[in-house]
């Protein structure tokens, strides 16, 4: 793609407004993609084949004053264009931009997780049967994506009872097989104990499973049978009559949507006022593998537009699409779309938008999914309000904690202390929220100080750099955390617009208890109560998020202190000691000659590492730490 040209300051200074007619006349009538920006942030990334036309659009915007276009308006302090040579690169380009900034007024699908996949390595002599995240052009076969990973496993696990194949990722010649061939969970092709030809047919049988054709498996194995019966082999035949029985207790579980082996996305699209929501059906091999909902709460733009910028969000290099996609109805830029998903594809990819027939059957199954999703967030909803009010009775809350943060202090004697916040938004975690801060004052075991640290960094950024402030702020410990609060509040002027709350987890049977300003006593609430569970899963997590990060840290900096530091072993040749003694605690514990062994090492770098690793030990002889 060419490079597209810029023009950031073609605003006139004179306008009061970024947007205005002066400015239309700097703007080209060729294609390319628009940004509004704010004061510190990009408000919303746009296309169009002609970038005066869609513009002027918004100059002469004469919509509600209280709709979402008219309160990103508002905001917007400077607009920039980017000229592209063809729609379809401005098209690219949109979504890259939308993927970089995040904009808040332009769709973001939050649940952006790849689903995982099964990986046939028909590449290899010997294939195997793997689990992956990841699709590549690499000449193995794909099958998924999996929305559930629990019927995934069980679906591996019934191939490799059926059609026990490798498992070692690393194959190599061995004179005795491991201890898979003897469990009956391996052929063991490295000790030659099966020929290629009757592997390759099991791995056959493997991919027609796993491409909805196991009635053919089923057939082949029904002959087998007989034949083995004929020959009286019965117990060849119970073998076969075995693996038959396992794959139709499959089949009576796999749901046949099409009468096709295509693999499809099926896009259902409803809208309800301004909210949108969105269902992709999975359709692999004519069955319904699995689906995936989004959530979009007032996107701008028109059904093309929304439908458009989630198709572009959700396909990627990683998340390649299928054949064929089923959308509920045509797009304004379908050629380019089409274009793009085929390069990510690497190969052919169809926009169908049915009419009639079975596809018009899988359409209205996805429009309805899609049109569920409202139901289900209004039950959230609904449930969300009678939590937020009684969390407002129970704690005797001045705010309605729509938004709830919470912090936890994690630490080994002082060392590697962490802070750890994170948010919660009615009900949800809002982990582009979260945050971990390394406390920089305190190398002691203080929790008071480091809480004050954290609090003071957290509130200075609040009011300096308009981040936003929760309703709420749960800490994780008693009266004396709390006091730390007031106090970091009262300096920052804050205190009467957030609510404190510090939950302490006391002896099993005095329970939770939970202390707030101005109380002497702590608030008990039964240990099943919601309000109390709630708050409990919040600290938790709080918990859970900061010792994860401080262990991590803790292991770097073990690793960093006995490894790193050696003279004539830079980060390769540490990968050769992990990879080759298998841990920091062997290549401690090994002597001149082990490492000696090692390839790539040496005796005289051997000596050179001893040495260091072992300073007190001057001694030439091999003796072990």
């Amino acid at each position: 793609m060419d490079t597209p040209t810029s023009n950031p300051d073609a605003l006139p200074k004179e306008s009061s407004s970024p947007l205005s007619t002066d400015f239309l006349a700097t703007v080209s009538h060729g294609p390319g993609v628009y940004q509004m920006l704010g004061k510190k942030e990009v408000l919303y990334v746009g296309k169009a084949r002609d970038l005066r036309k869609r513009l002027s659009q918004y100059v002469h915007y004469t919509g509600p004053p209280h709709s979402k276009t008219a309160a990103m308006l508002s905001r917007v302090a400077r607009v920039e264009t980017f000229l592209t040579t063809t729609e379809k690169e401005a098209l690219i380009l949109e979504a890259s931009l939308i993927k970089q900034h995040r904009p808040r007024y332009n769709v973001i699908l939050r649940d952006d997780k790849n689903y995982p996949l099964i990986k046939v390595t028909t590449s290899e002599p010997w294939p195997r049967v793997i689990v992956t995240r990841k699709r590549f052009r690499d000449g193995n076969r794909y099958f998924g994506p999996y929305a559930s990973s629990t019927a995934m496993r069980a679906t591996i696990q019934l191939l490799s009872r059926l059609f026990p194949l490798r498992r070692c990722a690393t194959m190599r010649e061995r004179s005795r097989p491991c201890l898979n061939f003897q469990m009956n969970r391996c052929l063991a092709p490295c000790a030659g104990k099966v020929d290629s030809a009757e592997y390759q047919r099991m791995v056959e049988s493997i991919i027609m499973i796993l491409e909805g054709k196991a009635d053919k498996v089923i057939a082949k194995l029904t002959a087998k049978m007989t034949n083995a019966a004929a020959e009286q082999a019965f117990e060849q035949a119970a073998f076969y009559r075995d693996q038959i029985q396992y794959l139709e207790k499959t089949i009576e579980h796999q749901a046949v949507v099409a009468t096709h082996d295509l693999d499809q996305d099926v896009i259902g699209f409803h809208r309800q006022d301004a909210a949108v929501g969105i269902a992709v059906l999975f359709v692999r091999g004519g069955m319904l593998t699995g689906s995936q909902t989004f959530f979009l709460s007032e996107p701008l733009g028109d059904d093309s537009t929304v439908l458009t910028q989630s198709i572009l969000q959700y396909y990627s290099n990683d998340r390649q699409p299928p054949r064929e996609l089923l959308l509920p109805f045509s797009l304004e830029d379908q050629g380019p779309i089409t274009e793009r998903l085929a390069e990510l594809r690497e190969g052919a990819v169809t926009l169908h938008t049915p009419q009639r027939g079975k596809r018009m059957q899988l359409m209205r199954m996805a429009g309805t999914n899609a049109a569920q999703i409202f139901s289900e967030q209004a039950k959230k909803q609904q449930s969300w309000n009678s939590l937020a009010t009684a969390l407002q009775t129970k704690l005797h809350l001045k705010n309605r904690p729509e938004t709830i943060e919470c912090l936890d202090i994690s630490n080994l004697q002082g060392r590697q202390a962490v802070g750890s916040l994170v948010c919660f938004i009615q009900g949800e975690k809002a982990a582009g929220r979260y945050r971990h801060y390394r406390i920089r004052s305190q190398d002691t075991p203080d929790d008071y100080a480091m809480m004050r640290e954290v609090l003071e960094r957290r509130m200075h950024k609040a009011v300096h750099e308009n981040d936003p402030l929760p309703d709420l702020l749960l800490l994780d410990g008693g009266k004396g955390q709390l006091g730390v609060a007031v106090d970091v509040l009262n300096r920052f002027d804050l205190l009467n617009r957030i609510d404190l709350v510090a939950i302490a987890e006391e002896k099993e049977e005095e329970g939770e208890k939970l202390f707030r300003p101005g109380r002497k006593n702590p608030i008990l609430l039964q240990p099943h109560s919601p309000v109390l569970l709630y708050l409990m899963r919040i600290r938790d997590e709080a918990h859970r998020f900061g010792i994860t990060h401080h262990r991590r840290l803790r292991s770097k900096d073990q690793l960093h202190s006995r490894l790193d530091n050696l003279q004539g072993v830079g980060p390769q040749r540490k990968k050769l000691l992990l990879r080759s003694l298998g841990s920091v605690q062997r290549v401690l514990a090994a002597d001149r000659q082990t490492l000696a062994e090692i390839p790539g090492i040496g005796s005289r770098l051997s000596e050179k590492i001893y040495q260091q690793l072992h300073p007190n030990n001057g001694s030439s002889s091999d003796e072990k730490v």
